[in-house]
């Protein structure tokens, strides 16, 4: 299947879960007050040229800057009162365990929602730019994003093609491990950088002991954690357990705090170029 006929079928899968979630309130033909409850429909509305649509954010969505304006309605889990008071015609956002409870109140008050699954792949950022244009009148602009980001992902991705596939452990957290599985975001991307993701097996993001940090042996580890420790890894040599890792003590320990490589959202392409460069250093990536 091509990289566009997987972003048909996301579309048309996204489209008939949200009508099962809208069931309770008709969407608007256009929404013209929109409430985004994560950072990738923010970043996305603003991509599209739907940024003004926008009332409210969650306190997690930072950028572009011109978000960090709007007032915040809560964290992980929203602010309902909040939410109401604001009057908007679409709230949207990533699904989780409070999604379905939400919807069920905001129903009740005539205001579409749309909280499409969790994106796991590239092509899933394509159906979630696309998804939220159809949403806004802004179909046309999520479209042209979109072949922009494919253009810029193909790119990256023949600058990497024949270059060696090391096989690369990303690390989402220290205590406990907690590392991308194959069902992950971070799994396809590693793919698409040109390298392949030592763990095969189990959910999307996996608890490991050392003893199994060891038996993969990557060539390289992605420390995604230093997004929590401020930025500097703290996979080292000295660090408690982890000096049995081969790449650890050879030093192949990349930081990977680069919100744009862990977010997913219309900035992907720019965040799939900065990993590509980080585990092909001698590659002409765009």
């Amino acid at each position: 299947m091509t990289r566009r006929q997987t972003t048909r079928a996301l579309l048309a899968a996204l489209a008939l879960a949200a009508c099962h979630r809208d069931s309770g309130a008709s969407p608007p033909a256009e929404a013209h007050r929109v409430v985004s409850l994560g950072p990738a429909t923010t970043e996305a509305l603003f991509a599209i040229g739907a940024g003004d649509r926008l009332i409210a954010r969650s306190r997690y969505c930072d950028w572009p800057p011109e978000a960090t304006r709007l007032p915040a309605v809560g964290g992980i889990e929203p602010d309902v009162e909040a939410i109401l008071q604001l009057g908007p015609d679409l709230v949207v956002g990533p699904s989780g365990q409070w999604s379905s409870r939400l919807t069920e109140t905001l129903h009740a008050h005539a205001i579409a929602t749309w909280f499409p699954d969790e994106i796991q792949s590239l092509a899933g950022v394509d159906a979630l730019l696309v998804g939220l244009g159809e949403r806004t009148g802004h179909a046309a602009e999520a479209r042209a994003v979109t072949r922009a980001l494919d253009a810029r992902e193909e790119a990256i991705a023949q600058a990497v093609a024949r270059k060696p596939l090391p096989r690369v452990l990303l690390v989402a957290a220290l205590a406990p491990v907690v590392v991308a599985g194959p069902r992950s975001f971070a799994d396809d991307l590693v793919h698409h950088a040109g390298a392949v993701n030592a763990v095969t097996e189990g959910g999307a993001w996996p608890t490991l002991g050392f003893e199994r940090v060891v038996e993969l042996d990557p060539d390289v580890i992605l420390d995604a954690s230093v997004a929590e420790t401020g930025g500097t890894t703290h996979i080292t040599p000295q660090t408690p357990g982890w000096d049995s890792v081969r790449a650890v003590r050879e030093g192949h320990v990349v930081p990977l705090g680069d919100e744009r490589v862990l977010r997913p959202g219309p900035r992907i392409a720019e965040g799939l170029a900065v990993l590509a460069r980080a585990l092909h250093p001698d590659a002409a990536v765009p």
